[in-house]
């Protein structure tokens, strides 16, 4: 069991979501998170500007396989998409049935929180479906302070 950490503000109860369908634009990179996750965010702000150019951004999302190690770092737009920059992809993500935690504090606090979801599920026995988890940073870190980001993790629940 990862010892739980006093500093790390996650909720341990999940709640049950429907995720909207959305148009998703994203970088994808494969192999362990903690590498990659952090190179696919550098690689895709570089392009933000090209994609906001000709769409709306309406949020920041990852999503992610664990087996596999599939990452994406993306966003979704308010519609398909248009005149995307070259090493973007899209696609219309279906959504459906999450089991949603909810970290709040700093982006470092993430690998040891998704760790802590994995147990929870696995303890609550959670059933999961086969499809992306998904990390929604929920407000602007260029604005919030760190001890006030919030991130929802969220588990494809059968």
């Amino acid at each position: 069991m990862i010892p739980t950490n006093p500093a790390i503000q996650l909720t341990e109860e999940p709640e049950v979501v429907n995720w909207p369908a959305m148009h998703y634009v994203f970088l994808e990179k494969t192999g362990p998170f903690m590498q990659i996750a952090p190179q696919a965010w550098q690689e895709f702000h570089k392009l933000t500007p090209a994609i906001e150019e000709h769409n709306a951004i309406t949020d920041y999302i990852s999503l992610y396989k664990i087996g596999p190690q599939i990452y994406r770092a993306g966003v979704s737009v308010a519609a398909p998409p248009v005149n995307l920059p070259s090493g973007v992809a899209y696609e219309k993500f279906s959504g459906g049935k999450y089991s949603r935690f909810v970290l709040t504090g700093a982006y470092s606090n993430l690998g040891p929180a998704t760790a802590r979801t994995v147990e929870l599920v696995a303890e609550k026995q959670i059933p999961l479906r086969d499809d992306y988890n998904i990390e929604h940073y929920v407000n602007d870190p260029r604005v919030t302070p760190e001890e006030e980001l919030i991130t929802e993790i969220l588990f494809p629940t059968a």
